[in-house]
């Protein structure tokens, strides 16, 4: 079967559909991929770190000799799970797409060996590198955003995932992050990704949200939610000019009584174990002072947890204004009475969509 080189906007496209294999070895492919490619390394970690210095060091000759020496006792074993992979998807025929770093030796030593066995053969061109050059020119696009902000325990996550319902474009940052933000952010969330790995998930959400049209042109169909984020979520970075466009976007502020952000915190955050919570205040201790921290840490011990949250709501808020201060953002404001996402995403949208037609 011939194999055809194309190039990453074909390949994702394609990817869609069809079946993507990382050719790459295993601790490369850990730390970052393209979504929904699965693992597929023609040498393991001790094998490619072999094969690089032998390259180096003596000759390509000598590598690409010890390459095969591995590569051999596993044709069978990789035809295996290529048939496995194949049986979960519908339709019959498909393409098999491949990759690996620079689209040359490896991703071409497997689509020799899957040749021949049939299979419609299509490789990244540039591998995935270029996907990588790719993944950071998408984020320094011109979206248009529609940001939420607002102080802590406005459930504006909740408020995202209701603008969902009303046909809204929306982006959770803190979900592609695995955390919400602050010191207990990572509270009931997986393992945060790779800061690659994180930003090729990002890509993958903006990407469908806008295309490019035969004049090339960057064409957006609607405006993208998304909450207001410092830069940094948990050791998550946002991208620099991802972040500066956030930045200049409009902003809507949502404004909830204390008491009814303090409701949502304590049920949100209460249900943790005492020592996470200890743990996550002791990271802000600093800055939230040593009274405050100590009578924090006294409440929750002594099972008040609302008294606990309230010192740190308070903290919070004052962090949020400081910030907002500094920034001298102008903000819509919608105000509310509760923390009711399907309630506050309608306000919000009542409020919002009207300026946006003229926008």
């Amino acid at each position: 079967m011939p194999v055809s080189k194309v190039d990453v906007n074909t390949f994702l496209d394609l990817a869609k559909s069809n079946p993507v294999f990382d050719a790459r070895s295993p601790q490369e492919y850990a730390y970052a991929h393209i979504p929904g490619a699965k693992s597929l390394p023609i040498f393991n970690d001790e094998q490619r770190a072999e094969i690089g210095t032998t390259y180096k060091q003596i000759s390509r000759q000598y590598a690409i000799k010890l390459g095969l020496k591995y590569f051999g006792p596993q044709l069978n074993q990789y035809i295996q799970i290529v048939e496995q992979v194949l049986q979960t998807y519908s339709t019959q025929n498909q393409k098999v797409l491949v990759h690996c770093w620079r689209g040359g030796m490896r991703s071409g030593a497997m689509a020799w060996l899957l040749g021949f066995y049939g299979f419609d053969l299509v490789l990244l061109e540039g591998g995935y590198k270029a996907y990588r050059n790719f993944v950071l020119q998408q984020l320094s696009l011109p979206f248009k955003f529609n940001v939420i902000g607002g102080y802590t325990g406005s459930g504006k996550t909740e408020v995202l995932q209701e603008l969902k319902q009303h046909n809204q474009a929306v982006i959770d940052l803190e979900q592609i992050a695995c955390h919400k933000g602050s010191s207990f952010g990572a509270l009931g969330m997986k393992e945060q990704p790779s800061q690659e790995q994180f930003e090729n998930n990002l890509a993958l959400e903006l990407s469908k949200n806008y295309y490019i049209n035969e004049q090339q042109q960057f064409i957006q169909p609607k405006p993208i939610w998304i909450e207001n984020e410092s830069q940094r979520i948990g050791l998550i970075n946002l991208p620099k000019p991802f972040y500066e466009t956030i930045l200049s976007s409009p902003l809507i502020v949502l404004n909830i009584p204390f008491n009814q952000r303090l409701d949502y915190i304590v049920s949100n955050y209460g249900r943790f174990d005492n020592d996470k919570l200890v743990t996550a205040v002791m990271r802000i201790q600093k800055r939230l002072g040593g009274l405050d921290t100590k009578n924090t840490i006294n409440f929750l011990l002594e099972g008040n947890t609302k008294a606990a949250f309230e010192v740190l709501l308070k903290y919070y808020d004052k962090q949020y204004e400081k910030s907002a201060e500094k920034s001298g953002r102008k903000a819509e404001v919608v105000s509310a009475e509760i923390v009711d996402a399907k309630q506050n995403a309608t306000l919000i949208l009542n409020k919002v969509i009207p300026s946006n037609d003229s926008h």
